[in-house]
């Protein structure tokens, strides 16, 4: 578990929490294993309900013990982030569109991890952005559902 959870935080940074291309994201899936499209469907449907503005559905997937890092930033709690940057969030990727054009990902047991590479571009508050993007996500088995338990974002400039 140790190893799994290690590999999924030197594999991949990632974004301020953006609203992914479904017809990206199905490409980027087929390379996943069975074992975690589960877990890759819990990473889309949080997304989903982010770019919806749904907050409160948003958090629903997120464990309560969740650790979010976010612009060199961390809320250590589901409440925290709620309370924080959840909402601006949900603004961002109302506005801001993005797509996945890599997906990597494994199960082991009641872990997983999802890593995502995409492109986000649109405007902001009246600011373009363009930004190359990536994504972890450590989720933890709660019965037959995934929860998330950690997401670290990063984006940079294309080059």
């Amino acid at each position: 578990m140790l190893r799994l959870l290690l590999l999924a935080t030197l594999t991949v940074l990632c974004v301020p929490a953006t609203a992914h291309d479904s017809a990206g994201t199905a490409a980027a899936q087929s390379d996943l294993p069975p074992a975690a499209r589960g877990a890759a469907a819990t990473v889309d449907a949080f997304h989903a309900v982010l770019r919806r503005g749904d907050t409160k559905a948003a958090a629903a997937l997120l464990a309560e013990d969740a650790l979010i890092f976010e612009e060199g930033g961390a809320e250590r709690s589901k409440a925290e982030y709620a309370a924080s940057h959840l909402p601006a969030d949900a603004a961002f990727s109302r506005e801001v569109s993005s797509t996945v054009t890599r997906r990597s990902g494994r199960a082991d047991g009641a872990f997983a991890w999802i890593a995502s590479e995409g492109r986000m571009t649109g405007n902001y508050k009246g600011r373009a952005i363009d930004r190359v993007t990536t994504e972890t996500v450590v989720l933890r088995r709660v019965g037959r559902a995934w929860k998330i338990v950690h997401i670290h974002w990063s984006s940079g400039a294309p080059r």
